[in-house]
């Protein structure tokens, strides 16, 4: 199998979740070149101060929305297949990964579950102020679609990528918006009375 082109960022990309990027670095022009030149997908994987990590997921080009004259563009990427890391090749400008893929094991979240989960996501979207133009339902990635857009701590997010299930996967956010919606609820009561009165108490 030829290696994947992998790009590191402090990010969690997962499949079927649309990534908008600013390609300005030599190195990754000539990786991006190469994929929209081949059509092939490249991999995105967590970079953090402990390196890149084992698990990532494929991004395919859907469109360059911008090109600049010095050569930087603008792409509109969607999350694809995961895989595992075995092995990392320098060789080129751009790391380059040896990868195997994988899917979910077969054990789906039953249709409770994934509603809880869905209301206690609803539930934070509102404490953001933001309305959901379409509510998402029950399905094999409803996991991935209810945590992409929240900024959430990048070790749950990588936790939820490497996770075989959905079942797991649903299970893991519901007791995660479980304990942060009622935080978050807390800190917005606080700010308001602290805007109130000049006083948090």
């Amino acid at each position: 199998m030829p290696l994947l082109p992998l790009f590191p960022l402090e990010l969690v990309l997962f499949p079927g979740v649309p990534l908008p990027l600013h390609i300005f670095e030599p190195r990754y022009k000539e990786m991006i070149g190469e994929c929209l030149r081949d059509e092939t997908e490249f991999g995105m994987v967590r970079a953090s101060e402990k390196g890149v990590a084992g698990v990532g997921c494929t991004a395919a080009i859907l469109d360059v929305t911008k090109r600049y004259d010095d050569g930087r563009m603008d792409i509109l990427t969607e999350g694809r297949r995961r895989f595992e890391i075995a092995g990392v090749n320098e060789e080129r400008a751009f790391l380059r990964g040896d990868v195997t893929f994988f899917d979910d094991d077969p054990s789906e979240a039953s249709v409770a579950a994934s509603q809880h989960a869905i209301r206690l996501y609803l539930d934070l979207l509102a404490l953001a102020d933001v309305e959901a133009e379409n509510p998402p339902e029950p399905g094999p990635q409803l996991s991935f679609l209810i945590t992409a857009g929240l900024p959430l701590e990048l070790d749950f997010k990588q936790t939820l990528l490497e996770t075989r299930t959905e079942a797991a996967r649903i299970g893991a956010i519901v007791t995660y918006y479980e304990a942060l919606v009622p935080r978050l609820k807390r800190a917005l009561k606080a700010r308001k009375k602290a805007g109130g009165n000049g006083h948090a108490v």
